[in-house]
């Protein structure tokens, strides 16, 4: 097994998006990229918001989504205009809060507004990625993300000491 292997399978994908064709088309396309792993849905900001900040529920494994204690090696593509809850506030939460902070977050909409790009770096995303709205560039822009995802190296799991 190639370093490169190794490296794309110890990266699960959290998808925090919306609409179902884009998470179809995002799933599919990092399958193909060979991010094979964990992958979870959420359809909207608050059922993510319920998972990574909520109480336990005894179905978390039974539906397939890992014990929080494994979300260090995990990276969240969130999409920022939802119902209930939006990215901004997902991407506020999981970056003020110590045990979801290290996660890296990419941020994948259709917007390019330069004020609302602003506004995620503030908050703490790593990387902003703007959905073509055509098809075969989206797919384009979704396998590049995939092999970008096969090459990044994630900090070790580290764990927070408390001050």
């Amino acid at each position: 097994m190639s370093h490169g292997e190794a490296v794309g399978k110890s990266i699960g994908i959290v998808l925090i998006e919306d609409d179902d064709g884009h998470a179809t088309l995002v799933e599919r396309n990092l399958r193909r990229a060979g991010i094979s792993n964990g992958f979870m849905r959420f359809a909207d900001g608050q059922e993510a918001l319920d998972y990574f900040f909520g109480e336990p529920t005894p179905g978390e494994h039974a539906r397939g989504l890992p014990s929080r204690d494994d979300l260090a090696n995990y990276v969240v593509l969130l999409d920022l205009k939802m119902p209930r809850v939006d990215g901004f506030e997902v991407l506020r939460r999981l970056k003020e809060t110590p045990s979801t902070a290290s996660m890296p977050v990419i941020v994948l909409t259709t917007t390019d507004d330069p004020r609302e790009i602003e506004r995620c770096y503030e908050l703490g995303c790593n990387v902003y990625i703007t959905k073509p709205v055509e098809y075969d560039a989206f797919i384009e822009a979704v396998r590049r993300l995939g092999f970008f995802l096969q090459v990044v190296k994630l900090p070790p799991g580290q764990r927070y000491a408390s001050a």
